[in-house]
């Protein structure tokens, strides 16, 4: 093959073109030292996209553990939530059982959330019962049982003919 020349004129940047071409000569360069020159600038440019893949791979990793972080964050906010309901549900039973215990209404009867609420409810609900009856307390007026022991029948006939004369 034939080498071919290219001609490369240097300009300095601070130079104007009429300047330049007084100055410095043209360079001319062999096809083998274009090729070289190039080869070299590929092999540099090659080099900083030598880890592409390993970056590509990297990459997909990342959004792969973004994409469970995400799922685990969503899950904890669900779990935290239940637990939140929960801690409020035993809060308000705490509170209908303290009413409940100090008013003696059923704990089934009050519906509040807070002890105030219940307060409230356990008030309104003693006011519809109205006063409560105190009945007075009457002995059993009856005698003990002489009949001990023995089978039901023969304790019922025993009684039958102490009681209806049989």
């Amino acid at each position: 093959m034939a080498e071919e020349t290219v001609n490369q004129e240097a300009a300095a940047p601070e130079t104007s073109p009429a300047e330049d071409t007084a100055t410095q000569p043209a360079r001319t360069f062999t096809q083998a030292e274009v090729d070289a020159i190039i080869g070299d600038r590929l092999t540099r440019e090659r080099a900083k996209y030598q880890d592409y893949e390993d970056l590509k791979q990297r990459a997909a990793a990342a959004e792969t553990t973004s994409a469970e972080l995400q799922t685990q964050k969503a899950k904890a906010a669900e779990l935290q939530a239940q637990l939140d309901a929960l801690q409020k549900d035993i809060e308000a039973r705490n509170a209908r059982d303290k009413v409940s215990a100090e008013t003696g209404v059923p704990a089934n009867l009050l519906t509040g959330q807070t002890e105030e609420e219940n307060k409230a409810l356990a008030d309104a609900i003693l006011k519809w019962r109205g006063p409560q009856q105190n009945y007075p307390t009457v002995p059993d007026g009856g005698t003990v049982n002489p009949f001990t022991g023995g089978a039901t029948r023969e304790q019922f006939e025993s009684w039958a003919k102490a009681n209806l004369n049989l």
